[in-house]
């Protein structure tokens, strides 16, 4: 969301009997929500924006669609990829960048239990849960219970050894439902680590309890990753 600042205090006149405010752009009133082509056709939004696409540094906010108009429900920091943001479609896995654009959100997982509240489903990680990204495997881009015969342990990710940074996290359907090789694989919502991320998006713990405690698939949730402007704007999802 582009800054909001004020424009100017509103003009007093020594001889006027009230103040009369200057003019804002309509635009700005309008929240981030209301500024793009699509949000996923359901009630409730998450949108993960950066500065500019070199960022590793962002907002997280997610709003509920309420009497026809979009209502912020929470917001935090994030932190995006290592490399920065990039479009979705043209990503290449093993970049470190964070893929923008519109993305469904299948089901949450955990270290951890649920945070009091969540209704998605929820995958509690065991010691056999892995996230396969090698792109040899028919598990490609999936989560498996006991690593498959295909699936390289190098070119995949042991769920339970993430610790904190996957207490809690919700898959981003980024190359979900039809996998192309190679676009890349294993992209949540999830908390925070030490720093920027591998592509993922992470925010506090404190913050990814609330968002798992709000959303609600009935809803149809979404996440729009982008920036303020340029290529990877958010505003045109």
């Amino acid at each position: 969301m582009r800054t909001l600042l004020a424009v100017g205090a509103a003009v007093l006149s020594l001889t006027a009997p009230a103040a009369v405010p200057t003019a804002v752009p309509a635009a700005w009133a309008v929240s981030l929500p209301e500024r793009m082509a699509d949000t996923g056709g359901g009630s409730q939004l998450i949108t993960a924006e950066a500065p500019a696409a070199a960022s590793t540094t962002g907002t997280v906010t997610w709003w509920d669609r309420r009497g026809g108009r979009w209502v912020r429900a929470g917001s935090a920091s994030a932190r995006f990829g290592a490399n920065g943001l990039v479009e979705g479609a043209g990503r290449r896995q093993g970049t470190n960048t964070t893929p923008t654009g519109l993305y469904d959100l299948p089901y949450a997982f955990g270290n951890e239990a649920p945070p009091h509240g969540t209704v998605y489903r929820f995958a509690p990680v065991t010691e056999r849960s892995w996230w396969c990204q090698d792109n040899d495997s028919r598990a490609y881009n999936r989560w498996v219970e006991g690593l498959p015969p295909d699936c390289r342990a190098a070119e995949a990710e042991h769920l339970v050894s993430y610790g904190s940074r996957y207490a809690h996290a919700l898959v981003i359907g980024f190359n979900y439902r039809r996998p192309v090789r190679g676009r890349g694989a294993g992209i949540f919502l999830h908390v925070n680590g030490r720093g920027a991320t591998a592509g993922c998006v992470s925010v506090p713990a404190d913050a990814m309890r609330r968002i798992l405690a709000w959303a609600d698939p009935a809803r149809r949730p979404h996440i729009a990753i982008g920036t303020h402007g340029g290529r990877t704007a958010i505003t045109r999802y």
